[in-house]
């Protein structure tokens, strides 16, 4: 794949062995894609594990849930799962967004035929993602932040010490909130991170771009 890649820069910018400064811009096209993919692998990994255990903590709660009139509920009438819901639809955000970056960038096919869909996709991937990711802890945060209704955080690390041989499992439940919450705050710097290089990235690609097509044009850069 960092074969392609390498080969597919110097095709698109017909690159010269004997253009120092193309050749520096092209070796730095290089390192920007591959820190980008490499972040982007990244977020797409916290995306999972953050969509993995938010609906694992909401299918518990939903089989383990009982009307109010049941004797003994295990969980309140007065409770609020909005958060956990944000988390799990803004992981599910970073999840398709990254995982679309990476087939255009990764398979070739896709990076030849739609080269402008390509740097589109590039940026707007982790643009999509920062804005899902910081409208996910907004949202949990701004809830959360409640003192007269639980969610599923705080009911659950209430009674996370109280040992339970069955669902819902309290405790785990409480670390699985607090995993979620805590690659969610780390997602937003990496996505922020990704869209710098990918911007950055582009301005290079435009640069260099121009130069190649004036070097091609000007028998004076040519030479």
């Amino acid at each position: 794949m960092v074969t392609e890649s390498k080969k597919g820069y110097a095709s698109s910018f017909d690159a010269d062995s004997q253009d120092v400064h193309l050749q520096s811009k092209v070796r730095l096209l290089r390192t920007l894609d591959a820190v980008r993919v490499s972040l982007t692998v990244l977020a797409l990994l916290m995306g999972v594990a953050i969509l993995a255990v938010s609906a694992d903590a909401l299918s518990v709660y939903n089989a383990t849930h009982v009307p109010a009139d049941f004797y003994l509920p295990l969980w309140p009438d007065n409770f609020d799962l909005r958060p956990t819901v944000a988390l799990l639809a803004g992981s599910s955000v970073v999840v398709v967004v990254n995982t679309a970056s990476l087939l255009f960038s990764r398979v070739q096919s896709l990076r030849n035929t739609a080269p402008t869909a390509h740097l589109s996709v590039s940026f707007a991937a982790p643009l999509i993602g920062l804005i899902a990711a910081v409208v996910a802890m907004t949202l949990f945060y701004a809830v959360n932040a409640s003192h007269t209704v639980d969610t599923l955080l705080s009911w659950t690390c209430r009674w996370s010490r109280v040992a339970m041989q069955q669902r819902p499992h309290f405790g785990s439940l409480c670390r699985e909130s607090h995993v979620a919450v805590y690659l969610s705050i780390l997602l937003i710097p990496v996505e922020a991170f990704v869209l710098g290089v990918a911007a950055w990235q582009r301005v290079i690609e435009g640069h260099t771009s121009a130069y190649a097509r004036a070097r091609k044009a000007s028998p004076v850069i040519s030479s």
